[in-house]
């Protein structure tokens, strides 16, 4: 078989990804590259499983916790510097294995995205400022007022995205719907890829996903959502929105006991995990689906 160009492991929270992933690096010789949307920030090294320095030393790893907090990172800024990493990876001479839970990213790599213009800062901070003080209905009736189109395809309780049609509205005079049909030619070309998804045991992941959570407590999760509360950043940021910070937030403010944010967190993770699931067997066929176990056999071709 000729080496492939890119190895792409994707799957729920949880199911063993990073392992695999850093296994497979020492042997073939790979460098990793973070395809997950949360730890791309370095203020959440515990609550997104972000691999440790210990991992780190065993193999090259990029695009790991770079970003501050306080930029509202995306997929299409993602996409603009993997592209650097993924050459690096290939002058070296080093397989280059994409990693993370983000089914986005895994389908902007692979099936490309759409052009989307640049915001100004000072157009997002308006539009930060202004919803901050409306409700989201409200919001999504001044969309609906600007950009019927994006207004009809966004749900009136999803304020993240009702602010970014807003804002592409503002600073382009266009709708976000204009840019979203022009998609560009993907990174990864996946006739020479090879893509799997982990798909555990559903019971055997609910269980993972509990126990998780409890070792994140353990090693300090609540000193992390602590240090991210005395920023002061805006609840609308991703970073803020990361699964188990908004419970955590709301026991650091005497608004809920800590077992009451335990099972909250618990909940929202296999209810992701389940939205993971749904999303890579509607948006990434190619993708081949091995349960952990059996992950390194399907992919014993390429040692």
């Amino acid at each position: 078989m000729a080496r492939i160009s890119a190895l792409l492991i994707a799957g729920p929270t949880a199911s063993g990804k990073s392992h695999l992933a850093l296994r497979l690096a020492e042997r073939l010789g790979g460098v990793l590259i973070n395809a997950d949307s949360m730890q791309v920030y370095r203020d959440l090294r515990i609550l997104t499983a972000r691999p440790s320095a210990a991992d780190a030393a065993r193999a090259p790893h990029l695009l790991f916790g770079h970003v501050d907090g306080a930029i509202n990172y995306s997929v299409g800024r993602y996409v603009e510097e993997v592209a650097a990493p993924l050459a690096q990876a290939r002058a070296e001479g080093r397989l280059p294995i994409f990693v993370g839970g983000t089914g986005l990213y895994f389908k902007a790599l692979t099936q490309g995205i759409s052009d989307m213009p640049r915001v100004p800062e000072a157009v997002r901070a308006e539009w930060r400022a202004r919803a901050e003080m409306m409700p989201v209905a409200a919001l999504h009736a001044e969309l609906a007022a600007r950009d019927p189109l994006m207004a009809a395809r966004l749900k009136p309780s999803d304020p993240q995205r009702i602010l970014r049609a807003l804002e592409v509205h503002a600073a382009t005079g266009q709708s976000l719907a204009f840019f979203q049909a022009e998609k560009g030619k993907p990174l990864l070309d996946m006739e020479s890829c090879r893509a799997i998804f982990l798909a555990p045991e559903r019971a055997a992941l609910r269980a993972a996903i509990d126990r998780r959570f409890e070792a994140m407590l353990e090693s300090g999760a609540l000193d992390e959502v602590a240090a991210l509360k005395e920023r002061g950043l805006d609840a609308a940021l991703p970073v803020m929105r990361a699964l188990g910070v908004p419970q955590l937030l709301r026991y650091l403010a005497d608004e809920s006991d800590l077992a009451t944010a335990t099972e909250s967190a618990k909940r929202d993770t296999r209810a992701y995990a389940k939205r993971q699931f749904t999303f890579a067997r509607h948006q990434l066929p190619q993708f081949q689906w091995v349960s952990p176990e059996e992950a390194e056999t399907a992919l014993a071709v390429l040692f």
